[in-house]
């Protein structure tokens, strides 16, 4: 329904605004909506004649009277003023329960009718006030009860306030003993904190050279660590009397020109070489022998017992941070000079260009069980490997040292990959039935187009074709090398063309914590794919060191990585 109205005078506005209140009122407008939609209208009509010309009132009603619908109420500007810019005025409202009333919106024309018309509008202004009036009574009632709630709150708090005197009272008389539970919770967590920050570190000069940082000036004035077996190695400097001692008995000395009275120390004469300073000497226990001795110096003039018990406790903590890292250290040491010793020099073949890289890791032991090997096999064709041992240290080094001369053993005969891994198994199942070990190994041949690869457990080869095109050789891999489980692991073979460059590697270049294995891979297959065929003609080794260093850009790493490229020159068909 549509209705239209033509607003010159005083008279057409107020014929207008009444036929918008019946028919407001008739299609079920609420009364405030309807009283707020009236008020705005005559407002505007108001502006409207003071601008002067003919203006248009519509109304159009969406839906029919038996639903719910919209009510579109829009006053279209005169000429005059439409091409002076004047805007349109619009309103929707929705009428929830409207009612058949086809003449709702009619408004005789004698005065009479419309003067009772423009009366029988304040009765919505009546309800309005009398909702005005209901609002007013709730905010008086809420105001005495926030009034009210005030008198309980300023009870409330002068009950508080005197709760609170006479608790402050009650601390005061504790606070001597809440003091010294303080105390002692205070050296128990130091205590804590600092066996935390030197069992972290799994080399002693770094734990020598904390300790220091850790005690000073909070307990100590100053500390010297006096190690037995570093000292032997430089000029003997003076130690006081009072840590020679404590080397000989293994027991704490106190030497100052007042008893001490610490439990557990012996009190000595004031030293000799400082007669001025207290002195506590405290031995580096171990299960062998003590590794030394700590000497400190109070940070006043004297230690409270409690603290000197600490320092001892912490003393002892420190000497099994210092044997813990020089025993890591020396396993270290002698598992990467192993594992350095086995990484194999790539032989020189014919059309075909290798490149290799380890990394050790930058957390825990360093050393891994991770391995590459190339050698060429009886009859012309080139074995490339590369596995990774489970576990960290000497342990996992050796045993990659054992599957690498067992896998050169085993290619004598000749066998494809898929059978020598075949073979590993079994060996790794009965040598150490507790370790296992996952590897790849791919075989190229001069004389073959093909490239024969086999898996087991390891993350798929990544072979870049000639023409830039990358490909995850992800074909149904072998279970892991040593599992208790009877297996054949089956060859695969893929087309090679000059050009080509396969990628074997570990799980320590792809693999993150937060991320898992796959995007890891797949960032290495876009790194290798950003290489041309010339480019690894010319400089294999320079591409694997810029493939390495946007997969490893952080400078942390849980496990070592290793990669092994394997390049089909450009010129190999010739």
């Amino acid at each position: 329904m549509m209705r239209t109205w033509q607003i010159t005078t005083v008279t057409d506005a107020a014929r207008a605004r009444i036929a918008l209140a019946r028919l407001a009122a008739a299609y079920g407008v609420p009364t405030l909506e309807r009283t707020r939609l009236a008020a705005g209208l005559s407002a505007h009509l108001r502006q409207c004649l003071t601008k002067g010309g003919t203006w248009r009132l519509t109304l159009n009603l969406a839906g029919s009277p038996a639903e719910e619908g919209l009510l579109h109420a829009v006053v279209t500007p005169s000429p005059e003023a439409c091409a002076a810019g004047e805007p349109p005025w619009e309103v929707t409202v929705p009428c929830p329960e409207a009612a058949e009333a086809t003449d709702a919106g009619s408004v005789a024309e004698d005065p009479a009718a419309l003067a009772e018309a423009l009366l029988g509008a304040d009765e919505d202004t009546a309800v309005v006030l009398d909702k005005l009036g209901e609002q007013e009574d709730l905010v008086a009632f809420h105001r005495e009860e926030l009034h009210q709630t005030n008198q309980g709150v300023l009870a409330l708090h002068a009950e508080l306030d005197a709760a609170g005197r006479a608790q402050r009272e009650a601390f005061a008389a504790e606070r001597s003993a809440r003091n010294e539970a303080e105390s002692a919770r205070r050296r128990l967590t130091f205590l804590a904190d600092a066996s935390a920050v030197l069992t972290a570190s799994l080399n002693h000069e770094e734990i020598v050279r904390r300790l220091p940082e850790l005690l000073v000036p909070e307990y100590a004035s100053s500390v010297d660590v006096w190690l037995f077996d570093e000292d032997d190695k430089r000029r003997s400097t003076p130690h006081p009397a009072a840590a020679v001692l404590a080397a000989r008995t293994g027991r704490p000395q106190y030497a100052a020109d007042h008893p001490g009275n610490l439990p557990g120390v012996d009190d000595q004469p004031p030293s000799a070489l400082d007669p001025g300073r207290p002195l506590l000497c405290v031995p580096l226990p171990t299960r062998r022998a003590p590794l030394g001795v700590l000497t400190l110096s109070p940070p006043g003039a004297r230690w409270d017992p409690d603290d000197a018990v600490m320092l001892i406790e912490l003393t002892r903590r420190a000497s099994i941070a210092i044997d813990n890292a020089r025993r890591f250290e020396h396993n270290r040491d002698i598992a990467e000079t192993l594992q350095r010793a086995l990484l194999t020099d790539l032989p020189a073949t014919p059309g075909l260009s290798l490149a290799a890289r380890y990394l050790p890791a930058t957390h825990g032991l360093n050393i891994g069980g991770d391995w590459y090997d190339a050698f060429p096999q009886r009859d012309g064709g080139l074995i490339t490997v590369i596995g990774d041992v489970t576990g960290h240290g000497l342990h996992a080094a050796v045993m990659m040292s054992q599957l690498r001369t067992a896998l050169r053993a085993y290619a004598v005969d000749g066998d494809s990959p898929g059978r020598l891994l075949t073979r590993l198994h079994r060996f790794l199942h009965h040598l150490q039935p507790d370790l296992y070990a996952t590897a790849v190994i791919a075989r190229f041949h001069p004389d073959e187009p093909t490239l024969t690869w086999a898996a087991a457990g390891h993350p798929p080869p990544v072979l870049r074709l000639a023409d830039g095109t990358v490909r995850t050789l992800d074909a149904k891999p072998g279970a892991m090398l040593g599992i208790p489980l009877t297996q054949e692991i089956a060859d695969h073979t893929v087309q090679l063309t000059p050009g080509s460059t396969l990628a074997l590697y570990t799980d320590g270049l792809v693999e993150r914590r937060a991320q898992g294995i796959d995007p890891g891979i797949e960032r290495l297959a876009a790194a290798l794919g950003r290489f041309g065929s010339a480019e690894l003609d010319a400089d294999l080794e320079g591409s694997a060191d810029r493939i390495l260093h946007p997969l490893l850009s952080d400078s942390e790493r849980d496990d070592d990585v290793c990669l092994l490229l394997c390049h089909v020159r450009g010129d190999a068909a010739t």
